[in-house]
């Protein structure tokens, strides 16, 4: 029995690990000069269309000017630099089908305990995925894009929530600029 605990616990963990991670890419203008931007401001006009709802988009707002102030960046009024956000949600919905019923585990012959039909178990999380666009605020052209996916925080746990927004905007922003990122 004891190794059947371990087996529980080794899969809880395993599935804990796998929804902690955040899938993220980038994309850029190879024409730009990233060396030329240290000044922000944020976008207001495109932000105003991202679908979140007000409090986590000052969350991302403030994860995305923290993780640009420690790179170097000044918030300015006249900046250099434009960044924008838009989001993306789907919820994924999974079904597991256990027929091993209430008889024992035979291998795949004759199973003489089997009483019943066994259960699924159905579960669901909420992925969602965060743009975040820089763009030059003089040519008006976007010259940089990242982009992160993961499962969200759903519950009312306020701080985990907001833990998790940080860690996404910072995987994202690990990718600027162009060539920095290291695997």
């Amino acid at each position: 029995m004891n190794s059947f605990k371990l087996l529980v616990l080794g899969v809880f963990v395993l599935v804990l690990s796998s929804c902690s991670s955040v899938r993220v890419a980038a994309d850029y203008d190879k024409d730009a000069n990233f060396d030329s931007y240290n000044t922000f401001a944020f976008f207001k006009p495109g932000i105003d269309k991202a679908e979140i709802n007000d409090i986590d988009k000052k969350r991302i707002l403030r994860a995305i000017e923290a993780e640009l102030t420690a790179k170097g960046f000044t918030k300015s009024e006249n900046p250099n630099m434009l960044v924008s956000i838009f989001t993306k949600t789907k919820e994924n919905v999974n079904i597991y089908n256990n027929n091993l019923g209430y008889g024992g585990w035979y291998g795949w012959g004759w199973q003489p305990f089997y009483w019943g039909t066994g259960y699924n178990t159905v579960s669901s999380t909420t992925e969602g995925t965060l743009y975040i666009d820089f763009i030059d605020a003089d040519r008006k052209e976007l010259v940089w894009q990242g982009m992160g996916s993961a499962a969200l925080v759903t519950s009312n746990n306020i701080e985990r929530k907001e833990e998790r927004i940080k860690e996404i905007v910072k995987e994202i922003i690990e990718r600027y600029p162009p060539g920095s990122y290291k695997n």
